[in-house]
Parts: structure tokens; C-alpha cells; sequence
């Protein structure tokens, strides 16, 4: 993990993100040497569980990849006595850093508990909106090209998800995963204080996934159940608010709900734990065995399930992640609204029906080719509105279940009678920093609201009450409109107003906290800066910590020319780049503005040309440009084109070779002289393994710069090595991917 500015890169690009498309339904050819792979996966699952692995080869959508190590995983869905069991792949088991698009893990389930073929994919992309949760989608599976049948592809939670939620992904990692799943009484990994004063005594029922964080763990415990008062310190609340939400709303009891387990705890860098819910193939009450406080429940049961039950039932076995929440009044109108969001959202309006349907037509005619499905064809088609399955093992109709789920969450305290915000405003339109921002909204059936704001992304929210008396920018007395003021010192305003009544809570966004409204104060000197030009192109780079909207700048050239940014944002530490109006083929943006081959000027500004950066720059040299080196801080210099990458500096001498940018993120380019030889390229790991190859035949067998670039998105970060080799030269050079 290198870090640079404020925010750690990580390897993988997430644009990548389309090898979990659900539209797209890979095709994975698992190759092993072995006859009897079957037999000896199914002995070292259970001899040795996680760490038990065969090695073999993998194909996925035409990419070859080598010596990965397979395992079966899950419990209640492998069985060694079928041939579809799910499966856990390794992409870099014995090669370091060998990724699939920039995934290491394949998470693939067997789908033994949904007919439906569903309910995974339609769970995640529901969660997906009010918490970090994992992309999801079909893949076919074959191994030694025999077809394995449809399985869900699930992105796994490893540091690579954690680093698109999470500014870092190296603190305290665990899993809600006994070592040995206990039930129905047993503790399993309800985050209770059961076993004792020492961290040792809690490892049995969590898995750690990172170097240390036992000890952060039994501190978590400690206060969650003993320190109740000083839960928001150790606990992103918002955030298990929103599970519980969701695992109550779907009847998702293969939960903490349930046997307590199959959740992850990252430890953000404020300190607090965040829950990230895993594994929901067994939602829309697919598992029924228990919610912690009855067994073996009935379909018409879970229809009906209270998710206030832990305040008037005990569990078998303590639930303090939900009892020592909700027995707050406010978070627990705080977690029914969030349910109540859910249920507007993705079921009141059919959207999930729909949203079903479109995957089953996805992976109808997979579903049809699978012979090792657990279901048959027609269950297939039914059980999205139907039950399905013999009496002993039903599994409930998902239209059915959440048509007659949400009646009877209507008529829970909490579901109606919630305020009303809207018309939510904030003046100034652009605050300078260290200004007042004054924010109001009209807010009905609610005499108390709060605004919650924070300066910078990822940090704790603060909180401040908002009044309706006439003298916090709100109007007049008790007119329904509530105002706060805060002042501004950051880059950013993050914000969302709740209020509540005697029954019932409303955010706005609904969404909050995972949804924000945001304010941009006013862009000072330096944090946007023009950072490189050519006759061709200007690029703009942004070198704050936040993302921020270019809506308001313009930029001008010394011709009186003046461009206005169109409503678009630039992320923090990115590059925008434009075309000049010289530039008539260009797929950047076009602008009015010139760069002259003679020289000029360059102006980034507000529209009251308040100057936010500008260059004077003389002669622009053929095949150069002119940029800030070090990038986005630097003095201008002459320097080889690196639009839309960090800013390098050097020229080619003699036989060495020129590597640039160093450190990488997408692509590594090269430039060396050759006198037209045949030559190879290869990138080489920190253990001197090849992890790409080129050849490149020669070329009119003068002497003259090859310029050539590697595309590196697949590789995690880390040191690599490229090397050159033609005629009797080999050169090679370090580079640091980020």
C-alpha cells in the first residue's frame, strides 16, 4: 500500500468492476491433473477446512491463469455426497500477485438453498445501496471440462473491497465465523462478553483477516456490552443499524440474527468498527432454523417477524450488536426508518420483482443446462412468486413473502407517522472557508431535528441541533422551517438532517449516513491547479483530498478567450484534461482556449476572476509539454507528454531506457533506442517470476526511440521489474505499482 497525498491507491481499477456485471455470466474452467479431484477436495475440506487447497489451473472468459489453489468452502451448502459444491479459488495461491482483472478471490456459491437461482444477487444489489456489500453474478463452472452447473460469482471482502469503501485497508480485519458453528444455544460470534477478560478467549469465534486486531476486537466487546455509553466510539452505529435493516427487512436469518455469524468488522481510521453484512444465499427466509430466539420457524412466521422481538424476548444466547442498540429510543427509531427506507426503495414499488425477474432471464438458459442443479426447472420459474419445495423443506415465494412482510411491517410503531423534510437549502451558494453556512429545511410532525455534518470524507459525522425560533436564519417562530449554522474549514461539507417524533425518525437523504447532501466551499489557490499543457490539450489536476465540482471555474487564455467547466467533477488526487481549439479530433472536451506554439498565458478562475492558478509559458517544443514536476505542486518544466498521469521528467541516453511514471496505477510506458531488433518485453514480480510478456517483431532496422506502454490495471500493488532484451542488450528497471 503506497500512499499518496491523503488517500491509499489500490491495485485494482474499479472500473474492472465488469467481471461482476450482472448482465454478464463468466464461463470458469477449472483444470486440475488429478482423476480424483472430487474425492480429495472433499478430504481436505474436511480434514483441514480453510487451509486445504488443490492446486490447478484456471481459464476464465479466455484468460489463462496458473497454479491456483481451489477449495470448497461454506457449511450448511457443501456436501461430499454431490457433485456442485461451492467453491473458494485462489488466484495467487503459488504466483504472487496473479489477479483476474484485479481480483485474487473467487467466491463462487453452489445455490443448493435458493430455487430461485436469486436470491444472492438480488440481496446484494439491494444492500449495495445503504452499506459497502459485495457485487454478485452468475458464472458457469466447468472443471476438467465437465460442466459443474450455474454457480453466484461474489465479490470477495478482502482488502481490495475494503480499499473503494475504507481510505486504508490494513487495520483490524475479522470475520463473524466460528472455528465451530454451534447451535441452536451455542455463542458462535454474537459479540457477547462470555468469554472472559483475556482476547484468547474469543478466538474460537472470529476468523482474523489481518495482521493484529484481537485485542481491538475484546475491547469492542468490552465497551459494546459493559461501557454502554461510549458505543459511538469503538461502533459506526449508522452502519449495523443499516444491516440489522436489512437482514430484518429480507428475513436474511443466516445472519447475526440467527447463529450469529456471517459478517465482517473493519476498523475504520476514527477508531470504530464497521459491520459489513456477507453471505446472503439463504435470504427471503431461504433459512429458518432460528432467529435467536425460536427454532425451526414457519414460513407464515417469518413473514411476521418482529425486528423489535430482542426488547421483549430474550435470545438463546446474548445479541448485544442489536439488544444494545435499539434499547436506545432514538437509534432504534433510527433503525426503523432505515427499514422503512428499504421497504419504499425496493418493495413498495416492485423494483425488486422486477429487478428478479430481469436475472432470472439472465440465467435462464445456464439454469437449463445445469444438471447438477438442486432444484428443478420448474421450481425455477415459480419460486420467485411461489413456495416450492416438499413440506419438510420449503422455500417460501419471494413476492409472496415481501408482499405479506411489508403488510405486517406496516402496522409496527415507527412505519407511519414519521416527519416530513423537505425544501432542504444552504446559504451562501459558495462559502469561503472560515464562513458561516447557514442550512435549513422544513420539517413537519417533528419538534427536534439534528443537522450532522463532517469536513472531510470518512470522518466521524458531529452532530448540532436545529431550531425553529426564529433566529437561526429560519424564518419566523414555529413555521416549520429549522435552521443550524456551521463554519466551514475544510474542503468539503458533508450533511443530513434527521428529526423524530414520539414514535418514529426520518433522514434526509433517506439514505443517510451512507447518502449525504454536500456544499463546496469556495476553491482557494493551489488545490486545483492547471498541471500540464501541450498545443493540444490543457490538463487539470486536483490536489485536495476530496472530489470537487468544476461547475463554477472557467479557464482563459491571453486571446480573451474564456470557457466555462460544464457540471462535472473531478475526483481528489485525478486528472481532467481538455482539448485546445487547435485539437479537432480529440475525444476530451473541446474548449475556445489556445495554447500558442509561441507562448502565453493561461488562467483558471472563478467567473469574478478570482484567480485560482495560472501560467506564463514561453515556446512549446515539438513532442513535448510544459508541466508542474513534482506533479501538481511543482515549478513547470519541459517534460514527455504524461496527460492524465502523474508528471515525469527525463530523456532517453544512448542504450539505457526511460520508465515512466514511477510510481505506476494503469500503465507503465517505456522508451528506449533499437535499431529495429526483434525484442521482449517482461514484467518480472519481487521474487523474479514473469507475470507479463511481449514480443515484438522488428521493425525497418534503423536506429530510433521505441515508445511503446504496458497495461499493469491487473496487477496488485507492489515492486516490479521491467525488463528489455534484443540483439545481446538487457536492460532492466525497478517501478512501483500503487
Amino acid at each position: 500500500m503506497f500512499l499518496l497525498g491523503c488517500y491509499a491507491f489500490p491495485s485494482i481499477g474499479f472500473a474492472q468492476d465488469d467481471f461482476y456485471d450482472i448482465n454478464h455470466v463468466s464461463e470458469i474452467r477449472i483444470q486440475f491433473q488429478e482423476n480424483n479431484w472430487h474425492h480429495i477436495l472433499d478430504s481436505l475440506f474436511i480434514n483441514y477446512g480453510e487451509n486445504g487447497r488443490l492446486k490447478g489451473n484456471i481459464n476464465i472468459d479466455g484468460h489463462q491463469l496458473n497454479d491456483v489453489g481451489v477449495r470448497y468452502k461454506g457449511f450448511s451448502s457443501f456436501s461430499s455426497t454431490v457433485l456442485k459444491n461451492p467453491l473458494n479459488i485462489d488466484l495467487n495461491y503459488t504466483i504472487t500477485n496473479q489477479n483476474h482483472k484485479g481480483f485474487v478471490k473467487l467466491r463462487l456459491s453452489n445455490v443448493t438453498h435458493d430455487p430461485s437461482f436469486i436470491r444472492e444477487v438480488l440481496s446484494y444489489e439491494i444492500a449495495r445501496k445503504y452499506m459497502p456489500a459485495s457485487l454478485a453474478n452468475f458464472a458457469m463452472v466447468y472443471i476438467n471440462d465437465t460442466l459443474q452447473g450455474l454457480y453466484t460469482n461474489v465479490e470477495s471482502v478482502d482488502p481490495i473491497f475494503l480499499s473503494k469503501y475504507f481510505p486504508s485497508h490494513n487495520n483490524s480485519f475479522l470475520k463473524g465465523s466460528p472455528q465451530q458453528l454451534q447451535y441452536p444455544f451455542g455463542q458462535n460470534s454474537n459479540l457477547a462478553y462470555t468469554h472472559g477478560s483475556d482476547s484468547s478467549g474469543y478466538i474460537p469465534f472470529y476468523k482474523l483477516e489481518s495482521t493484529t486486531g484481537w485485542k481491538d476486537l475484546y475491547n469492542f466487546i468490552n465497551i459494546l456490552n459493559n461501557d454502554t455509553t461510549n458505543i459511538a466510539n469503538v461502533l459506526n452505529i449508522d452502519r449495523a443499524l443499516w444491516m440489522h435493516a436489512f437482514n430484518y427487512t429480507l428475513v436474511n436469518l443466516d445472519s447475526y440474527i440467527g447463529y450469529s455469524q456471517n459478517f465482517y468488522l473493519y476498523k475504520d481510521d476514527n477508531g470504530r468498527f464497521n459491520t459489513i453484512p456477507w453471505d446472503l444465499n439463504m435470504s427471503f427466509g431461504s433459512f429458518r432454523n432460528t432467529d435467536a430466539t425460536a427454532l425451526n420457524l414457519t414460513i407464515n412466521k417469518v413473514k411476521q417477524l418482529n425486528p423489535l422481538q430482542l426488547l421483549y424476548t430474550n435470545p438463546f444466547t446474548p445479541r448485544p450488536l442489536i439488544k444494545n442498540l435499539i434499547s436506545n429510543s432514538t437509534y432504534r427509531r433510527m433503525f426503523i426508518a432505515h427499514m422503512r427506507t428499504i421497504v419504499n426503495e425496493n418493495f413498495r414499488n416492485n423494483e425488486y420483482y422486477n429487478k428478479g425477474k430481469q436475472m432470472q432471464n439472465i440465467a435462464d438458459a445456464y439454469v437449463q443446462q445445469d444438471a447438477n442443479k438442486f432444484f428443478s426447472y420448474t421450481d425455477f420459474l415459480n419460486n420467485i412468486d411461489s413456495t416450492t419445495g416438499p413440506s419438510s423443506d420449503q422455500y417460501p415465494g419471494i413476492r409472496n413473502l415481501m408482499e405479506e412482510r411489508i403488510a405486517y411491517l406496516d402496522t409496527l410503531s415507527g412505519f407511519s407517522g414519521a416527519p416530513s423534510i423537505s425544501f432542504v437549502q444552504y446559504s451562501p451558494d459558495m462559502p469561503a472557508k472560515g464562513s458561516e453556512v447557514f442550512i435549513t429545511a422544513k420539517i413537519s410532525g417533528s419538534n427536534s431535528a439534528l443537522l450532522c455534518y463532517r469536513e472531510k470524507s470518512n470522518d466521524i459525522f458531529s452532530k448540532t441541533t436545529m431550531f425553529d425560533d426564529g433566529i437561526h436564519n429560519d424564518g419566523i417562530l414555529g413555521d416549520s422551517i429549522f435552521g443550524a449554522s456551521i463554519i466551514t474549514n475544510g474542503n468539503t461539507i458533508q450533511y443530513y438532517i434527521y428529526a423524530e417524533n414520539d414514535s418514529a425518525g426520518m433522514f434526509s437523504p433517506e439514505r443517510a449516513e451512507y447518502e449525504f447532501y454536500t456544499i463546496q466551499p469556495k476553491i482557494n489557490p493551489g488545490e486545483i491547479v492547471i498541471n500540464e499543457l501541450s498545443t493540444n490539450q490543457i490538463e487539470i489536476f486536483n490536489n485536495t483530498c476530496e472530489n470537487y465540482n468544476l461547475k463554477d471555474l472557467y479557464l482563459s487564455d491571453n486571446n480573451s478567450n474564456k470557457w466555462a467547466f460544464p457540471d462535472t467533477v473531478i475526483k481528489s488526487k485525478k486528472f481532467m484534461v481538455v482539448a485546445t481549439n487547435q485539437n479537432t479530433t480529440s475525444s476530451f472536451i473541446p474548449t475556445y482556449i489556445s495554447v500558442s506554439d509561441y507562448g502565453g498565458e493561461l488562467f483558471l478562475s472563478y467567473n469574478n476572476l478570482n484567480i485560482i492558478d495560472s501560467i506564463i509559458y514561453g515556446e512549446v517544443q515539438t513532442g513535448k509539454s510544459i508541466g508542474r514536476y513534482p506533479n501538481g505542486i511543482g515549478a513547470f518544466v519541459y517534460m514527455q507528454p504524461s496527460f492524465s498521469l502523474p508528471n515525469y521528467i527525463g530523456t532517453v541516453k544512448g542504450k539505457d531506457f526511460l520508465v515512466f511514471p514511477n510510481p505506476a496505477h494503469d500503465k507503465i510506458y517505456y522508451e528506449f533506442k533499437n535499431d529495429g531488433a526483434p525484442f521482449i518485453v517482461d514484467i518480472l514480480n519481487s521474487s523474479a517470476q514473469s507475470v507479463l510478456t511481449y514480443n515484438y517483431a522488428s521493425s525497418n532496422g534503423q536506429m530510433d526511440v521505441v515508445s511503446h506502454s504496458v497495461n499493469i490495471t491487473g496487477l496488485n500493488q507492489g515492486v516490479y521489474f521491467i525488463r528489455i532484451v534484443f540483439n545481446d542488450n538487457v536492460m532492466t528497471r525497478k517501478v512501483v505499482i500503487f
